[in-house]
């Protein structure tokens, strides 16, 4: 009770002075709803455990190639089946392909992201449906029924969650050719990984992926491989069993496995994968907020051990009267208990936006944080934050000695501050100064990152290139009608008013991951090549007469394709700058012979006849924001290329035209979809997008960190002025001026700052180093962000210290003697 009773005296006292009450509850809520937000984040992201059964024995495979700069490659048939052999660490393997279908019978046809699976797969992953079935063994081999299985997201957003959508026959389109699948169940929530999906199929549904080139080629790689581990087996045994198995297949295919290209195969935990892309960033993100947190209660500390100073009067009576250091203790911590309780409940209001926007940044990373919301059952974690804060605020102060002589009249005016206090204030705000300066810098490294993505512009028009999908539906088609439907698509849109050019290709630059990472190995008769390599390595890119003046790219040399180059005639290809460079020091490209020597091109149905080079443009990297020179190479769609893109080069504001563009083609194929139309500009815009949050994020803590920060230091100088005011007094009553005075508070806030920034670049340093021997991409900031964010830090300090400046000048040297 009696504890009751300290509490509702401190309220009562503290609703004396409302400005002190109503500024520490707003710098708690802001450090302990960060914290609060973002813990909800990792927790949601990083701990959470998976759906699937039986987590931690599911693992994921992966083999990459260095050599040929290959980090994370898919696995073909043959090596999944030279793998499975005899395996005792591994229970079962279950495999996926990413593919896109046009799914047509369910609604509007459209084209959705898909994976066909073996019937192992769901087994492996440990999944289970919520309504139906999932596919099993009997769903396998070239004469199962075609049969797909709904993700829950796919059908509760798209279906509206329609149960009577089982037994549904639906047509299935891809680059294969068509099919047929029935509807046999839905898949319950789970983590779409490592692609996401909206429907997953069995194999039959893809005519290429029972075709002899997808079962026989070991370099047809497109299949993602997960395991369970078998009972009792460890993952490092499972490791160690799979690297033999692999190095076995390496050794007797040498053909496949060139030395140079250092294959090797990777094994880890499926839930260490899935967080493998988000967990340095919200780390580092958790990292600032525990920085925000040690700012908030610096802050407050300051502005308590200033009030408990000007209290000691008080606190001195009471001692004097009886009061023991433990109930003086006690009531200082009823103070503290009520700043911060209000801090926690202020947080809640502030922890819900918080995760909105924190979650919106972490789906970025990873899929998991999708939907993301308050995680209400951690109200805990910002009451034990509150708990730690307040203790830490009672026992930071000093209480004063029944004695009173020592250092405070019981009848003076003024607060005589110790050197003690004055050296905690002056601490609490270097620490401030400090963590902002760690903050302010990182978030500098990311601003000049994203001022740099966003100021480097690429070299052909984006703003007036409208991109448009146009998925091939193949359904009754021979494969020369397809190519007839593009080429009168192509002629048709280009007769519209207010279009330019039109053209069409395989891959939208920025957008179609899949598309714009093929490579193939090639030869060139008579070409230089560097450090005794037999074959380089390019990009290879599909499309049509038109496609560079469609985007404002002109030909260097040579000419552009045309209509005329297409099936049976001459094989031509066009080359990138770069490429031509590489292979033609100081020499002509065009009229060269290039043929593709890759292994893969038997089985895509590329042949590798010679190619007489006929034109050479200007490096088009289309994968970065930032250009980098692209070994590139392209081929026209109507001799050996894909389609199902269409670029369009306006007059006017290409989205006015979508409508036009869209009736046109569903007046000749009234199922053709016709989707995400969007600008070159969009859509490099929305890559940009991660950086931005970066920049967002961490600069936003970064400005409420300096923000608490000047707060501080401005009431470390405000406490100190008013503790010296005979001092000034008697300065100024011996001839000092008030610039003097001015000069000397100012240079005092400049000197905490210093001090803050010098520790801070030490700190910073220290922490780059250790964090960049775990993580890879930490890197140092440049020197030029480290001024940047001293300048910045500095001139708070001067601003902060200006009131406090002026106060101290405009004493009053007689009223200032007279009250000591």
């Amino acid at each position: 009770m009696s504890f009751l009773r300290d509490l509702k005296i401190a309220a009562r006292s503290l609703s004396r002075v409302r400005a002190l009450w109503i500024t520490v509850a707003l710098t708690l809520a802001l450090g302990i709803g960060a914290n609060a937000a973002i813990f909800s984040v990792v927790r949601a992201v990083l701990l959470r455990p998976l759906t699937n059964r039986d987590e931690d024995r599911l693992l994921y495979l992966r083999q990459s190639a260095p050599g040929i700069g290959v980090a994370n490659e898919t696995f073909s048939v043959p090596e999944i089946q030279d793998l499975g052999k005899s395996l005792k660490t591994i229970k079962d393997l279950g495999t996926i392909s990413a593919i896109d279908f046009t799914i047509v019978g369910l609604g509007t046809p459209r084209e959705i992201p898909a994976g066909v699976v073996d019937g192992n797969y769901f087994e492996v992953m440990g999944l289970r449906p919520v309504i139906g079935r999932l596919l099993t063994p009997a769903d396998d081999g070239p004469n199962a029924p075609g049969a797909i299985v709904l993700t829950y997201k796919f059908w509760s957003t798209s279906l509206h969650s329609d149960a009577s959508v089982l037994g549904k026959s639906v047509r299935l389109e891809s680059y294969g050719g068509p099919r047929t699948a029935t509807i046999v169940g839905v898949l319950e929530p789970s983590v779409p990984y490592p692609v996401a999906t909206e429907i997953i199929a069995n194999v039959v549904t893809s005519p290429h992926h029972l075709s002899a080139t997808m079962v026989t080629g070991r370099e047809h790689r497109m299949t993602e491989v997960f395991a369970r581990l078998a009972p009792g087996a460890t993952l490092e045994a499972a490791r160690a069993e799979l690297k033999t198995a692999y190095a076995a297949i390496v050794q007797a295919h040498p053909e496949v496995y060139k030395p140079a290209d250092r294959f090797q195969i990777g094994v880890t935990r499926m839930h260490d994968e899935i967080n493998s892309r988000a967990n340095t960033v919200l780390w580092v993100l958790f990292a600032a907020s525990g920085l925000l947190f040690v700012i908030a209660c610096s802050n407050v500390a300051n502005l308590v051990l200033a009030r408990t100073v000007r209290r000691e009067p008080e606190l001195a009576v009471r001692s004097a009267l009886g009061a023991s250091a433990a109930v003086l203790r006690r009531s200082l911590l009823a103070e503290s208990i009520v700043l911060c309780g209000s801090g926690v409940l202020a947080s809640l209001i502030v922890a819900a936006p918080m995760v909105a926007v924190l979650g919106r940044y972490a789906s970025r990373f990873s899929v998991r944080a999708d939907g993301l919301k308050l995680d209400f059952t951690l109200v805990w974690f910002g009451i034990v934050l509150a708990l730690v804060a307040a203790v830490f605020l009672a026992f930071i102060p000093r209480l004063p000695a029944a004695d009173t002589s020592r250092g405070l009249g019981l009848t003076s005016n003024e607060v005589r501050v110790t050197g003690r206090s004055a050296r905690r204030l002056r601490v609490f705000a270097v620490m401030q100064i400090t963590a902002s300066f760690l903050l302010l810098a990182g978030a500098g490294v990311l601003m000049r990152t994203l001022y740099v993505l966003e100021s480097t512009q690429p070299p052909f028009e984006t703003a007036r290139v409208l991109a448009v999908n146009l998925p091939v539906m193949s359904y009754g088609r021979t494969p020369e009608q397809v190519r007839d439907f593009y080429r009168d698509v192509k002629n048709r849109v280009s007769t519209l008013p207010g279009v330019e050019h039109v053209s069409e290709g395989f891959s939208v630059p920025w957008r179609d991951e899949q598309g714009l990472n093929i490579s193939f190995a090639f030869a060139v008769q008579g070409a230089t090549r560097k450090n005794g390599q037999d074959d380089l390595r390019a990009h290879y890119r599909s499309i049509s007469p038109g496609f560079f003046g469609t985007v404002g790219m002109p030909l260097l040399e040579g000419r552009d394709f045309r209509d005329t180059d297409k099936e049976g005639s001459e094989r031509v290809v066009i080359v990138s700058q770069s490429l031509a460079q590489t292979l033609f020091p100081g020499q002509e490209a065009i009229g060269r012979e290039m043929r593709w020597t890759d292994g893969v091109m038997k089985f895509i149905g590329i042949s590798y006849e010679p190619r007489r080079i006929i034109g050479v443009v200007p490096d088009f990297d289309d994968e970065n924001i930032i250009p980098s020179p692209a070994m590139t190479v392209y081929q026209p769609t109507e001799q050996e290329g894909w389609h199902g893109r269409l670029f369009v080069r306006t007059k006017q504001d290409p989205y006015t035209l979508v409508p036009a563009i869209t009736r046109t083609i569903h007046e000749m194929a009234a199922d053709q979809p016709v989707e995400r139309a969007s600008t070159l500009q969009d859509i490099r815009a929305e890559v940009l997008t991660p950086n931005r949050l970066n920049a967002v994020v961490f600069g936003g803590f970064a400005a409420v960190a300096l923000l608490i920060s000047v707060v501080g230091v401005a009431g470390v100088l405000a406490f100190s002025v008013s503790g010296r005011t005979r001092e000034f007094g008697i300065r100024m009553a011996l001839g000092a001026q008030p610039r003097n005075i001015l000069t000397n508070v100012l240079s005092e806030g400049l000197v905490i700052a210093s001090i803050g920034v010098g520790a801070g670049l030490v700190l910073g340093f220290l922490f780059a180093r250790m964090i960049g021997s775990y993580v890879g991409e930490v890197h140092l900031p440049g020197a030029l962000t480290f001024i940047a964010s001293a300048v910045v830090i500095l001139a708070a300090a001067v601003i902060a210290s200006a009131v406090p400046a002026a106060r101290a000048a405009r004493v009053n040297a007689v009223e200032a003697l007279r009250s000591a």
